[in-house]
């Protein structure tokens, strides 16, 4: 099946969907594989499965399936001079016990389901196997009476380890050896008793050093009373050792005797558990079967989006009787895309035997292939435009496209210059009717509309909407093509019938009077006051603040002391004269006792303007300027004399 339509369909997530009813982790890899087929026995046998498995669950829900965990490992290791250790072997022999009530679940369940039943047939209950496992095992741990060696040796073993520990308790217990104790208590080291004793007394207690502590001021010593006994008591656990190792193999031996039926057991685990897995999926969506044809009839009938749930609106759909093209019309958010989406997900479900949520008598056709084109299909590592990408996909589709496809395309022509696009849709959707494939478009175009009603093999089709709720309905409609509805949906939302025409006229070319038209107008919200309102309110808060802005920008340029004003310096405390306007800085020029110096204006207060200290036409060079330099001035604005410079001094603050 075409992974494009898998994606844009999202198969996928019916299987993530489907995976959750798993038990085993080869049962959900069975369901990660799972694609839509096209032999049409293939599909009906599956379908009947699923079928047979919702029977049963709804006669028991509870059935007896292995999780499988930890027994494919178990059969990696087989005839590989590998001993199964014993926690495996108990692993095994659960299993082995779950295959046997999974054969006795299903022994009644003929009649209901005789197909799916029969499967546990081949299941080996083994119980030869099971029970020779459980005999030497218990708890992960090999049974002393697994054999009457390995109770004879453990037996000896529990003797010895007796008898030293009664002598080690009779030296704790010594007047002797108190002070040479570290503590009174028995430990092991190197799997030998020991005593833990001080280390200054270390020489004049008999034994063996085995181990110390951390510190060094302890070591543990194996008494030379017991060395004999422990002695012996090795040599005993080497002989549990081998014994053990005798039992294990031997298990693992009668395991690989039957590793062809414990395989077998597995895969019918594993198919109950995927068969399983689809009848619980079908009770959650409300599934059932259908039937199945090879015309290229799809007869959907109360059908429902599977990942959308109780949620969607029922689907009736038909196709490939009178028709096999049907172009879809209606307002966005319509459900045009999800109705798209719905037959061709339930196609490629039914193709997979899994159950549909439809009404029972609905049908669905075999397609070799299902190709879509849905969506904006962008591609940003190849940088494609969303048209590019349309046109790329849509390419694909005329050269694959046949008598055995099913080719679904949604918004068609969409992404380009309007007249353009309605050529591109309509020459595709005659190319596609002309390879014989079973096409199903939505549009906005309403020549493609007329198209459809006027070539043979296609029909129209609308989704609902209500003009007095103004909202979509989801409801497919076929045989009648969709209205354009956004000139009465405006109008009965106030907007200006002179607006409205003038829009119908620009639209269709013709001049249309919307006054006949019996359409109530929705009067102004109640809600709509109060924005209104502080709407106007938000423009006179800006006006009156781009006011106060430009005065206060006037204000700002306008120099904060002229030329020749006495003013008060607080830093000095004293009177000064400006001889130069303020600066970008802020700072203004001030003589102070025939010195200049540049002042912040935030430390000078005016004191006596100078158009009343000044004539009008004063010449402050004069005040200003030594009488030196304004005789170089002078001579500077007659003629050029080379060396002549004036010195001025910029002051600091």
């Amino acid at each position: 099946m075409n992974e494009n339509a898998v994606k844009l369909l999202e198969y996928d997530k019916i299987k993530e969907m489907l995976s959750q009813y798993a038990l085993s982790e080869q049962g959900k890899g069975q369901i990660s594989r799972l694609m839509p087929v096209v032999d049409r026995k293939q599909i009906e046998h599956w379908l009947l499965e699923t079928t047979e498995a919702v029977r049963i669950l709804d006669i028991n829900s509870s059935v007896p399936i292995h999780s499988l965990k930890g027994i494919e490992e178990l059969l990696d290791k087989l005839g590989k001079d590998i001993v199964l250790q014993p926690r495996e072997l108990m692993s095994l022999a659960g299993f082995l016990r779950e295959g046997q009530k999974l054969k006795r679940f299903m022994a009644d369940k003929g009649i209901a389901a005789p197909m799916v039943s029969s499967y546990a047939l081949s299941i080996d209950e083994l119980c030869l196997a099971a029970d020779e496992i459980e005999a030497c095992i218990y708890n992960g741990v090999i049974h002393d009476q697994a054999t009457p060696a390995l109770a004879k040796t453990r037996k000896r073993i529990r003797i010895l380890e007796t008898r030293i520990k009664d002598k080690l308790q009779s030296i704790l217990k010594s007047e002797r050896y108190r002070r040479c104790l570290q503590d009174s208590v028995i430990s092991v080291r190197g799997g030998r008793y020991v005593l833990p004793i001080k280390s200054e007394y270390k020489k004049q207690f008999t034994g063996n050093i085995l181990d110390a502590s951390g510190s060094g001021s302890t070591v543990f010593i194996e008494p030379v009373e017991v060395k004999k006994i422990h002695d012996e008591l090795n040599l005993l656990r080497i002989e549990e050792e081998k014994e053990v190792y005798k039992i294990l193999s031997t298990l693992t031996v009668l395991v690989e005797d039957h590793e062809r039926e414990i395989k077998i057991n597995v895969e019918v685990t594993v198919q109950y558990d995927f068969l399983f897995a689809k009848a619980k999926y079908s009770r959650m969506i409300g599934g059932c079967s259908v039937k199945i044809n090879e015309e290229n009839v799809i007869n959907i009938k109360q059908g429902r989006h599977p990942l959308l749930g109780s949620v969607a609106v029922p689907l009736d759909f038909v196709i490939g009787r009178d028709y096999r093209s049907l172009v879809i019309t209606g307002p966005n958010t319509g459900g045009k895309t999800v109705a798209l989406k719905t037959v061709g997900l339930l196609t490629m479900m039914v193709q997979s035997g899994l159950h549909v949520p439809v009404a029972s008598g609905s049908g669905f056709a075999i397609f070799a292939d299902i190709l879509v084109d849905i969506g904006d299909g962008q591609s940003i590592e190849q940088s494609l435009s969303t048209f590019s990408a349309h046109i790329k996909n849509i390419i694909r589709i005329i050269e694959c496209a046949d008598p055995y496809t099913l080719v679904i395309l949604d918004e068609l022509g969409a992404g380009t210059d309007p007249a353009e696009g309605k050529g591109i849709a309509l020459a595709v959707l005659e190319e596609l009717y002309r390879k014989g494939a079973t096409l199903l478009a939505s549009t906005h175009y309403s020549e493609i509309k007329d198209f459809a009603s006027a070539q043979a093999g296609f029909e129209n089709g609308c989704m609902a909407f209500d003009l007095e709720t103004l909202k979509p309905l989801y409801q497919l409609i076929i045989g009648r093509a969709g209205q354009s509805n956004a000139l009465f949906i405006a109008l009965k939302l106030g907007m200006r019938r002179d607006v409205i025409e003038r829009a119908h006229e620009m639209t269709y070319g013709e001049k249309k009077s919307y006054d006949e038209l019996e359409i109530q107008q929705a009067s102004p919200s109640p809600d709509d006051q109060p924005e209104v309102a502080v709407h106007e309110a938000q423009v006179r808060t800006l006006q009156s603040k781009q006011k106060a802005q430009q005065k206060s920008a006037s204000q700002d340029h306008k120099p904060s002391f002229k030329i020749g004003d006495s003013v008060y310096i607080s830093t000095m405390e004293r009177n000064g004269i400006v001889y130069e306007v303020e600066n970008g800085k802020g700072e203004v020029g001030v003589m102070v006792m025939k010195k200049k110096f540049k002042i912040n204006k935030k430390r000078l207060s005016l004191h006596i303007p100078a158009e009343e200290l000044y004539p009008e036409d004063y010449d402050f060079d004069i005040l200003f300027e030594s009488k030196e330099n304004r005789k170089k001035r002078k001579l500077m604005n007659r003629k050029y004399v080379e060396g002549l410079e004036i010195e001025v001094n910029k002051g600091d603050n």
